[in-house]
């Protein structure tokens, strides 16, 4: 019998289709009465997509679902969701485990199942698979999707690097594969990259019991924005380094703008948010993953809202700025997170030091600083 309070759905996610593979085998003969749902996008290209289900004893249905709107990514989700509320008013699935293409990120999907859920349905963990030897690999990779064959839609833009890095620290659970090429760097490093996740064996009986524990995507939301992220602290361990740098005095456009190359290529890993002196009402994210770095816009500072609108924000925005509050720049901060094996730490903060404003400039004051070169015009406001 299943839980009364709905069918519980775990999605497991992973550019590492063999690990994710793995740890849905897994899930399937560690949970009796568990049934698999994954859409295969590959044939997105024939116009349809590949819908399988299957329990611990193998396939027990294919059919083709029609493309929506030329996106893969949307058929998988008007298809998944009525194919979930099948499972749960049949009444004999325990859990359903919701295996997700290679490079489908969690999020997007968490939410709509939550979105869409009814009393019959109800999201009760997210887990990523690793494989732990190919966490660098992957993270290294800047191809586009698109060039190896693992683009969503036809206009995705994602690299491999930045889409695993996401699937990566999104997830409160990592189910780690066993793997003969991993060594101590490798785990460091998957470690360093999401140190609150749980990670457990693929094979173990725990993975069964967290497939159970419970999900709040409005809090996993919430952790992923740059203004209240749950980023990784100092570490060093077998050769592998995360280095947070924070300062609370702006970046100088023109010389953050020549530094990027050098910023972004300096770790496999970095991302986090901050200021501009030229932008000081825009809170900006830095993310970073294999080379390719993508800068945007997160909405305002708090700082630069009226009183009444922060009773608008979410409370967990208001108590993270209050954490770090500046008495002249109230939460606008630089809080920049490196990871790497072979991080060079001094390095790296002095290029970061060089592009903060010089004590003349700072001293010159917002309206000056308004003035700067607007060097990052084309990353933030490009023409259409």
């Amino acid at each position: 019998m299943r839980d009364e309070t709905g069918l519980p759905v775990v999605i497991v996610a992973g550019i590492h289709s063999e690990a994710r593979r793995e740890v849905v085998e897994h899930l399937l003969r560690l949970v009796p009465g568990s049934v698999a749902l994954h859409h295969d996008l590959s044939t997105a290209a024939d116009g349809t997509v590949v819908r399988q289900v299957r329990d611990a004893s193998g396939e027990l249905s294919r059919d083709e679902a029609p493309l929506v709107n030329d996106c893969a990514c949307c058929a998988l989700r008007e298809d998944l969701v009525p194919e979930l509320r099948r499972l749960a008013d049949a009444g004999l699935t325990r859990l359903a485990v919701v295996e997700l293409w290679d490079s489908v990120e969690p999020k997007g999907m968490a939410e709509v199942v939550v979105r869409h859920a009814t009393d019959a349905v109800r999201l009760t963990n997210v887990v990523t698979a690793v494989d732990p030897a190919l966490v660098l690999p992957c993270l290294g990779n800047g191809d586009d999707l698109a060039e190896v064959g693992l683009a969503a839609t036809a206009g995705d833009r994602r690299t491999v690097g930045d889409t695993w890095a996401r699937q990566l620290e999104y997830a409160p659970v990592l189910a780690v594969v066993g793997s003969e090429d991993a060594d101590d760097e490798d785990r460091a490093l998957l470690t360093q990259l999401h140190p609150t996740a749980r990670q457990v064996s693929a094979g173990s009986p725990e993975l069964a019991r967290l497939a159970f524990t419970g999900f709040d995507a409005e809090a996993a939301a919430a952790a992923q924005h740059p203004a209240c992220a749950l980023l990784p602290q100092d570490a060093d361990e077998a050769g592998v380094t995360t280095f947070v740098w924070r300062r609370h005095r702006p970046f100088h456009p023109e010389r953050l703008y020549a530094a990027l190359e050098d910023l972004c290529c300096a770790a496999v890993r970095s991302r986090g948010p901050f200021w501009l002196a030229d932008r000081p009402d825009t809170l900006l994210a830095w993310d970073a993953a294999g080379g390719a770095l993508c800068v945007e816009s997160a909405g305002p500072w708090l700082a630069s809202l009226p009183d009444a609108a922060w009773e608008m924000v979410p409370p967990v925005r208001r108590a993270a700025a209050a954490l770090d509050w500046h008495s002249e720049h109230g939460d606008r901060c630089q809080h920049l997170v490196f990871t790497s094996p072979g991080l060079d730490r001094d390095g790296l903060a002095r290029v970061l030091e060089s592009c903060l404003l010089s004590d003349a400039e700072y001293a010159a004051g917002p309206e000056a600083w308004r003035r700067l070169p607007a060097a990052f015009d084309s990353l933030l406001d490009p023409v259409a």
